[in-house]
């Protein structure tokens, strides 16, 4: 039985289940072995048999509840044809992508084929281990980098993008929207049993615009993971979100909605709907101080997550420069919460 699984059905527990976002990675050693085997970041997302051996790692030295792929939300575009690349210590670069004539530049004709290595990461985890977490970014999010052509700090030239075309960008959302159910429908037909919407930059886009941005392409790709699999946990991060979470949690028909480190988990449990399963939020710098603080901010997490069903995780993923002991206490102080 899965703890994490039965949440989803109801079933309540003296302790959470939990997993962390970027579990799978840069803080793990035997992470930085596999990955120096690797030319490129993308050539590991795409090796299914180094792939799944990086998402077991953190799950056989914490014994989590949870396994989430690795892979990355710019395996879309990627195989959407737009070029994808990672510049160590600087993040992801993407090649120049025209708003107005984006359907010329990307296509689905290579797309299945390009990801078969994803599925088949999948099938490798699954046969060692369950549950596992599939996941995509959201619409707005990819749109940003897609846009942009690389991480930045406001995606200024993406926004003025979307706001000098509002109609190519509407298009653009929905042309995504399409990409990404499909891509996260064959994950779960590969065999993940839950999936995470990763909408990082939410607090990107201005409250004009939420609605027709974030909510309504957020529904569609709900919508049509819903029609194939009804049952299936759904979990959606809008990081950054603010006020607009209670939209977002209230009618997008979402299983469970993950909080960052910014929102009161007081306010969400008396606001967000009751049968609706949170997630979060502990600052991933507590998990760098440990000791005493990362106690009292687990504690004061399980206080205010009271008779509230509940995952534990974080406000965002792991840093880098988080010491293991501090995940292996981490874990053990969850697990003896009472």
């Amino acid at each position: 039985m899965s703890k994490f699984l039965d949440l989803f059905q109801g079933k309540t527990f003296p302790s959470p289940p939990l997993w962390f976002m970027r579990q799978a990675g840069r803080s793990l050693p035997e992470y930085r072995e596999v990955r120096k085997g690797c030319k490129t970041f993308l050539d590991l997302c795409y090796s299914p048999k180094l792939a799944a051996k990086v998402t077991l790692q953190p799950i056989e030295r914490f014994g989590f509840d949870a396994a989430i792929l690795f892979s990355d939300i710019l395996v879309i575009p990627d195989a959407l044809g737009q070029r994808v690349s990672f510049e160590t210590g600087k993040g992801p670069r993407l090649s120049p992508l025209c708003l107005s004539s984006f359907q010329k530049t990307l296509s689905f004709s290579h797309f299945f084929e390009k990801l078969a290595p994803v599925y088949e990461t999948i099938r490798l985890v699954k046969a060692k281990t369950s549950p596992l977490i599939g996941f995509s970014g959201s619409p707005w999010t990819l749109a940003l980098y897609m846009l942009e052509g690389e991480g930045t700090r406001d995606f200024a030239k993406a926004k003025q993008m979307a706001f000098s075309d509002e109609d190519s960008f509407s298009a653009f959302l929905g042309f995504l929207t399409e990409a990404i159910s499909l891509h996260l429908i064959e994950q779960v037909k590969a065999g993940v049993d839950a999936i995470q919407l990763f909408e990082s930059w939410a607090g990107l886009c201005p409250a004009t615009h939420v609605q027709k941005w974030i909510l309504e392409p957020t529904k569609a790709i709900v919508s049509a993971l819903r029609k194939e699999f009804p049952t299936l946990p759904l979990i959606g991060f809008p990081k950054g979100i603010g006020a607009n979470l209670l939209p977002y949690g209230q009618d997008l028909g979402l299983s469970a909605v993950s909080l960052d480190s910014s929102i009161p988990l007081s306010w969400a449990v008396q606001n967000l709907p009751h049968n609706m399963i949170l997630q979060g939020n502990l600052d991933p710098s507590l998990l760098v101080a440990g000791g005493d603080p990362l106690k009292r901010g687990i504690q004061s997490i399980h206080q205010d997550m009271e008779g509230r069903a509940y995952i534990f995780n974080l406000g965002h993923g792991v840093l880098p420069q988080t010491p293991l002991t501090h995940l292996e206490d981490c874990v053990r102080w969850v697990r003896a919460l009472s």
